[in-house]
């Protein structure tokens, strides 16, 4: 079973429009970008925007040991890949839920975007 963030932490994702992700590159330097956090079934969850081209998603694949900035809070993560083709379709689901309000929205749901969606678990 996958590892958890506490309910504290979880209520946080759900209530927060934007966390930053600190990602490091292969020179040892880091990067922090704005990203969306959506929770489904107990777990955060994060895809980039610009698909497989956007810089943290490339450095967070080569090293999926990364950080997420939320309320003052720096928390230690490792991101996992998901491949199943109904739960993406849930986060999306939950994406479009929770950012409605937003015209980028759809962004978030093209099919470019939706094999970079990953879970995020404490590291």
């Amino acid at each position: 079973m996958p590892k958890q963030f506490d309910e504290n932490v979880l209520n946080q994702f759900a209530r927060t429009e934007e966390i930053e992700i600190e990602t490091r590159a292969a020179t040892g330097r880091t990067h922090r970008t704005i990203i969306w956090v959506v929770v489904v079934d107990h777990q955060a969850y994060v895809r980039s925007f610009r698909g497989g081209k956007g810089r943290w998603y490339e450095e967070i694949v080569a090293n999926p040991n990364a950080a997420i900035h939320v309320d003052g809070q720096r928390l230690a993560v490792h991101a996992m890949p998901v491949t199943d083709e109904a739960f993406i379709s849930r986060v999306s689901s939950e994406i479009l839920r929770k950012y409605r309000g937003s015209p980028s929205a759809n962004s978030m749901v093209r099919a470019e975007t939706l094999p970079t969606t990953l879970r995020l678990e404490p590291a």
